[in-house]
């Protein structure tokens, strides 16, 4: 699905080759500043490589529509924004910018449930905690649809059994629903327990391709 070939960027990473397989849970695993997160940003197309080129289904990135991409390959950031208003307004915002019908309440609550967030859609959300409003962000990604879920660190505001019961929930969503879910995580245990494919960076190299 993603294929990259001798990606340079910047004085950030420098991958000769790798291959993120479609329908599959992969972990990107790495000590803070290996380029984790360029490397997500690079495959949402929200930066574009200095040097070599990052192939989606065959087709090269800078060859295709960064909207359309972007709809289809759907990023979740370690600061999820928030915005004025209650859950239900959140949640439901993802959906007009992308100019996608709106959900009902169901859509809405089962999308919660698996970012585990028990909370009323009344619910004021800037009077949400931490951990609560990335897991709100986690559902409005998840009403979206995509095809493809990047998620930059989505349990680092979570305790440890939280981050379990979520990882545990995306990866059965993502498996139920035929999605790909390539996931940063600082977590080697989570990793390990539920991606097929880990790979490690270290200072912007890839050093590492666990099975």
């Amino acid at each position: 699905m993603f294929q990259i070939q001798n990606l340079k960027y910047k004085n950030i990473l420098d991958i000769p080759d790798m291959l993120i397989e479609s329908g599959k849970t992969t972990c990107i695993i790495g000590e803070s500043g290996s380029g984790k997160t360029t490397l997500l940003r690079l495959l949402n197309k929200m930066i574009s490589p200095s040097k070599g080129e990052i192939l989606y289904n065959s087709i090269p990135l800078s060859k295709t529509d960064s909207i359309k991409h972007r709809r289809n390959v759907v990023m979740l950031s370690q600061s999820p924004v928030i915005f004025e208003g209650n859950i239900k307004d959140n949640l439901q915002i993802g959906l007009k910018f992308s100019e996608k019908p709106l959900a009902n309440d169901t859509e809405l609550i089962s999308a919660m449930k698996i970012a585990q967030l028990d909370k009323p859609l009344e619910f004021n959300a800037e009077q949400l905690s931490g951990g609560e409003k990335q897991r709100l962000a986690l559902a409005r990604i998840l009403l979206l649809n995509p095809d493809i879920l990047l998620l930059d660190e989505p349990s680092s505001a979570l305790d440890e059994n939280t981050a379990d019961l979520i990882t545990k929930a995306l990866v059965e969503y993502s498996q139920e629903n035929n999605k790909t879910l390539i996931m940063v995580t600082h977590s080697i245990s989570i990793a390990k327990k539920y991606s097929d494919k880990i790979f490690k960076l270290y200072q912007g190299k890839l050093i590492q391709e666990v099975e």
